[in-house]
């Protein structure tokens, strides 16, 4: 009877340890997918910025500011940890520079152009070879 509940306790154990497991995968692979779609998301908005003006322009401006704010509340696994880092301090940089530009009032492409926001998305895009070699 004694072995029978011991045997019981270890099978229980092992379950438990493998759904840890399968969670902190899940996790990661989750965690590499959103900064992937957040990377992508940042170089369309770079790419399509240029053909927008005016309010749409504003518009796309606030989506990417409450994109960036979505991701920099985003908990890392711990082997992402540096590059998570590195990507919200980027963010961070981004951040500033699109509210800069929104606070400015009306929002030329020229304007946006000249400010921290497209050179600061080439930098953020420049990582994600680095975060798809994390999901691998």
């Amino acid at each position: 009877m004694k072995k029978q509940i011991a045997l019981i306790i270890v099978m229980v154990f092992f379950v438990l340890s493998g759904c840890s497991m399968l969670e902190d995968a899940n996790n990661s692979l989750d965690y590499v997918n959103e900064s992937t779609e957040y990377i992508n998301n940042l170089s369309t908005f770079a790419e399509e910025a240029t053909s927008l003006d005016g309010a749409e322009l504003e518009s796309r401006l606030e989506n990417l500011k409450g994109n960036i704010q979505d991701f920099m509340e985003l908990e890392a696994p711990d082997f992402a940890a540096d590059i998570h880092k590195e990507l919200e301090s980027k963010s961070e940089v981004l951040l500033d520079a699109t509210n800069n530009v929104l606070q400015s009032g009306e929002i030329a492409i020229d304007q946006l152009q000249q400010s921290e926001i497209f050179q600061t998305i080439g930098n953020i895009t420049e990582l994600l070879n680095q975060i798809e070699q994390l999901g691998s």
